[in-house]
């Protein structure tokens, strides 16, 4: 199961490129791995069935309870054909509906989807579920608002984002408190023996509310009308079939261990009928399909949390059924409706008229699908409402006591499913029927392959109804795990009720014709208010729903309006908050932090009683006096200074001063590490120096802003010191480096210190390294606006000029600091030394481009050799990549950017994304061998010429280190710089320097309010 949802995201990620070398042929690709998962379901189906389902596990720290556990039981076995059988013929569908150009991105991002849901339905681990929970979200969001062009699609992105979002962080809470209480965060743990207590109590409540907001049940219920802005393949998918039943799969995997337990039952009964029957009253008042069929959805997911949560065993096979039943029928509308739209250019139904004789294939398809829906006999959906009726008016007992008190729940249930057959009545009427006065024209008809994977469902739903036996099986074996539970027994109190056709003629046979007799009345009323006939006026059809008839339908209160009225609540705290706190002040920020630190943590230290220093040495070699001399004085010296540049040099002497401790007590790879990290930051802090002043600000410290400086320093100084001493002697446990030392051979290293990075800490280190990643991305992003806004103020008096002199006589223009849009990573270049005109010839040293052009290889094998040789000596892969760092760095110096792009043809989003990627495969790929992640082994083979070769496969682990090291090193330096020629004036301003501040002020004498 792991694999394949590795397959499905290793597939995605090479869709853009299949999509631009074969255009809609990707979409055929994208199916394989949805295809695959199909055929390896049915093939474990037997087993799974038989009562031996399937289970795997990965771990990376089994003391913390992080497992990757995932399951495949009858549950999730229903839930994997849906998403992956469904997915499969949305796919098909989607080489008909988008374009070429749209062929790479779309299939990678539902590919990504259908594995995200894969996921989510077979983990058996609260956070592995929440993980893939919160993919679902993420790819959904892209999904909707596609390439940001409309910004409708956008809004309608951000709400489901922001809803489903909140939802899951509140059901994360959740998920954690039941793991405490529970003490096991495996799904199938918790159900076989759940918990009690009033912790439980409060996390099924944030569990129930997650399940809710994704769900679309009301309150939350807005995003889902809202997210129709989506492509339509992206709504029969996600907003039919997949995403939006995350929620209710949510609630039938917990149910069977929580439904007793206080708030469960009265929560999803309450929540699930009431959205049932006011979401179907509001589709009724829709006029645009795709809403229609988004509010049904709302309607009929209601019904299924219900059924689904309630806890019995005939209202789990009700609820299982339609689950199935409602991906059979809803998606193909969706599809129909898709067809409909690319045809005629509109969904709405007041403009559609007489499809239905011109399409009559299309009509069939919709019809079937429909038929199900309203639950129409001999179709699955009927079979589905057959055994919600008995699972309701039949309620079984429970340790003696009624299930339901209340007539209501079966009221509601009924009176849901009559506005059910309402719509249903009324989306065929609007897409197909002939409205007098109204023409849309003659649309071409689809063809096969735009049509069949909307046949190929609703035919499913016509077959299952009929051969009813073969769902049944999957459908019972869920509902079995109830069957302890009592409420399972029919109408007559005997065996346990089953899915059929026929139960003879019972009360639930009446029941169902009479809700389709009362769902038709009610359709046939509703259209004679819209449409009662040619009075109306044919020149405006857009204009009879507004007729007064029509206005006596009681309206709801809008969801999207209490949803825009909490966001414009939340913006308005957000900006008096940030107004009040985020003050512009490095200094101040600092200043909160520290005193925190020192409230909280300080406090803590001080306020134990069984403290111990230890005595530890003052010293242990001569050598290290002076350099702790160094250390204390250049720190002192920092504190002094008034020019920026002498500021950042004797800060780096501080670290050069560290990094020659480092190396005096032992630690070779620290102190090489930190030399070459002080190198590489000297350089970057210089390089956006020279955009700013020379001096610091020279408004004079307030005496209590400095008295408050040397307090919180000194403070936090002692603090730091007494923290280290008791930390060095509180030790109770046997320390780890000693077994760390003896197995490092087993990792086939003789350096300790990369044997921990790359093998036994592995996993660290690619969350650091990730971590690195996503910070270079967001300084880049900073400093991308940044340059945006000054090249936009650069370029203003040049558009002013312009619009002043438009014949251009006598006016200058403005330099902008914003770089050309056409330059390039590899710049092009004429000169022998390539970018030598970025810097004036007074500011150039020939020797030393020379010198530069020299050393560079030889830098370079240097880094290379360090690679290589650290699992035996000082190095590894980011002592590597820092050196080769250093090597571009020294080539950027002397040639700029245009030299920079000779040593370095490649782009370095693509060094730094691929060294990533690269650390992460090889940490996977053990897993395919049946290894533990991020394990390595040994190799040793024989090659001509070579001999004897022996490696560790860590060693590709640091070679994805090296890249992205080397990576985020070039791409800081192409985002630095525009060019290497100075400023014109020797002190440019600064952003939002302000006069003068009453605010914090900063140790260097200037103010600190509102400085950039």
């Amino acid at each position: 199961m792991l694999v394949l949802v590795a397959v499905h995201a290793g597939v995605a990620a090479t869709l853009p490129w299949w999509g631009r070398r074969i255009g809609r042929g990707a979409w055929a690709v994208a199916a394989l791995a949805p295809l695959a998962v199909l055929a390896w379901s049915a093939v474990q189906a037997p087993g799974i069935l038989g009562g031996t389902p399937v289970e795997e596990s990965l771990s990376w720290a089994p003391s913390l309870e992080l497992t990757f556990d995932v399951r495949l039981d009858p549950l999730s076995l229903l839930a994997v054909w849906v998403v992956s059988g469904v997915g499969v013929l949305v796919l098909a569908y989607s080489a008909s509906y988008f374009e070429r150009r749209e062929a790479g991105r779309e299939s990678a991002l539902l590919l990504a989807f259908s594995g995200a849901m894969l996921g989510l339905v077979v983990a058996d681990n609260l956070f592995a579920l929440y993980l893939f929970w919160e993919l679902t979200t993420v790819v959904s969001f892209l999904l909707i608002a596609g390439r940001g062009d409309r910004a409708a699609r956008r809004r309608a992105a951000e709400q489901g984002l922001l809803v489903t979002a909140a939802g899951g962080l509140t059901m994360l809470a959740g998920f954690v408190l039941l793991g405490q209480a529970a003490g096991s965060y495996r799904i199938s743990r918790l159900v076989a023996d759940p918990p009690r207590g009033d912790m439980v109590t409060v996390a099924l409540v944030l569990v129930l509310i997650g399940a809710f907001a994704k769900s679309a049940q009301m309150p939350f219920h807005g995003w889902l009308p809202a997210a129709m802005e989506a492509p339509t393949p992206v709504s029969a998918y996600l907003h039919a079939a997949a995403m939006v039943k995350a929620g209710v799969y949510l609630v039938a995997r917990l149910a069977p261990g929580f439904a007793e337990t206080g708030p469960w039952r009265p929560m999803v009964l309450a929540v699930g009928l009431t959205s049932m029957v006011l979401a179907a009253w509001r589709a009724l008042r829709e006029t645009d399909l795709k809403r229609l069929l988004a509010y049904g959805t709302i309607s009929e997911l209601g019904m299924l949390m219900a059924l689904l949560g309630t806890g019995t065993r005939t209202a789990a096979l009700a609820g299982a059924a339609m689950l199935v039943a409602h991906a059979a029928f809803k998606a193909p509308l969706f599809l129909v409706t898709g067809i409909l739209d690319k045809r005629t250019g509109t969904r709405d139904v007041r403009l559609l008229s007489g499809l239905g004789r011109r399409m009559p294939v299309l009509f069939a398809v919709g019809a079937a699908a429909a038929a199900s829906m309203a639950g129409v006999p001999l179709l699955l959906g009927f079979l589905a409402k057959e055994a919600a009726y008995e699972a309701f008016l039949h309620s079984g007992k429970l340790d003696g006591r009624e299930l339901y008190g209340h007539d209501w729940l079966f009221a509601a249930l009924f009176l849901g499913s009559v506005l059910t057959v309402a719509y249903t009545g009324r989306f065929l009427w609007g897409a197909f029927a002939v409205k007098p006065g109204v023409e849309t024209g003659d649309p071409a008809p689809p063809g096969p392959g735009f049509l069949a994977p909307a046949a190929a469902l609703s035919v499913t739903g016509l077959v299952l109804g009929l051969w009813y036996h073969a769902l049944s099986v999957p459908v019972a074996a869920y509902a079995d795990t109830y069957a302890t539970g009592g409420g399972g027994a029919g109408a007559s109190g005997g065996k346990p009720y089953e899915l059929a056709l026929w139960h003879g003629l019972t009360p639930v046979l009446g029941l169902s014709l009479l809700a389709l007799l009362l769902g038709i009345a009610l359709h046939l009323g509703s259209v004679r208010w819209v449409f009662p006939g040619p009075r109306h006026p044919a020149s405006h059809p857009a204009a009879l729903p507004k007729s007064p008839v029509w206005r006596r339908l009681p309206r709801l209160p809008d969801a999207q309006h209490g949803y825009e009225a909490a966001l414009r609540a939340m913006r308005t705290l957000t900006l008096r908050t940030v107004r009040h706190t985020q003050v512009g002040s490095l200094p101040a920020y600092l200043a909160v932090l520290l005193i925190t630190v020192l409230a909280l943590p300080g406090s803590a230290l001080l306020g134990t009683g069984d403290v111990s220093f230890g005595r530890p040495e003052m010293w242990t070699s001569s050598v290290q006096l002076p350099l702790a001399a160094v250390v204390l004085t250049t720190a002192v010296a920092v504190t002094a200074t008034r020019h920026r540049l002498t500021g950042v040099m004797l800060t780096g002497a501080v670290g050069y001063g560290v990094a020659g401790l480092f190396l005096v007590r032992g630690a070779p790879d620290l102190a090489l590490t930190q030399f070459l990290v002080e190198s590489l930051t000297l350089v970057a802090i210089v390089l956006v120096l020279r955009r700013m002043p020379t001096r610091f600000t020279p408004e004079r410290t307030a005496v209590r802003t400095r008295v408050l400086q040397i307090v919180v320093s000194a403070g936090m100084g002692v603090f730091v010191a007494l923290f280290a001493l008791v930390a060095t002697t509180a030790r109770d446990a046997p320390a780890v480096s000693g077994e760390q030392l003896r197995r490092t051979e087993e990792t086939g290293a003789h350096n300790a210190v990369n044997a921990i990075i790359v093998d036994f800490r592995a996993m660290d280190t690619l969350g650091e390294i990730a971590v690195l990643l996503v910070a270079a991305l967001g300084v880049f992003s900073l400093i991308g606006i940044w340059q945006e806004s000054e090249g936009e103020a650069a370029a203003r008096p040049e558009r002013e000029a312009a619009a002043a002199d438009p014949a251009g006589n006598g006016r200058g223009t403005a330099p902008s600091l914003r770089r050309s849009p056409a330059a390039s990573w590899d710049e092009p270049h004429e000169r022998w030394l390539p970018g030598a005109a970025e810097r004036p010839g007074g500011e150039r040293s020939v020797l030393l481009e020379v010198l530069t052009r020299l050393l560079f290889p030889s830098l370079l094998v240097l880094s290379l050799y360090l690679l290589v040789s650290g699992h035996e000596h000082p190095g590894g892969g980011f002592s590597a990549g820092l050196v080769a760092g250093q090597a571009y760095v020294l080539r950027y110096l002397v040639g700029g950017r245009a030299d920079l792009g000779i040593a370095a043809p490649t782009d370095p989003g693509t060094l730094a994304g691929g060294g990533l990627a690269l650390a992460a495969v090889v940490g996977l790929l053990p897993v395919a061998f049946g290894a533990e992640a991020l394990s390595s082994t040994v190799v040793e083979t024989w090659l001509p010429v070579v001999g004897t070769l022996k490696f560790a496969t860590s060693m590709f682990f640091d070679v994805g280190v090296y890249l992205l090291v080397v990576g985020v090193t070039l791409k800081l330096l192409s985002a630095l710089g525009v060019g290497l020629s100075p400023q014109t004036s020797d002190e440019p301003e600064t952003l939002n320097e302000p006069e003068s501040s009453d605010g914090l002020e900063s140790s260097d004498g200037g103010t600190v309010e509102g400085r950039s």
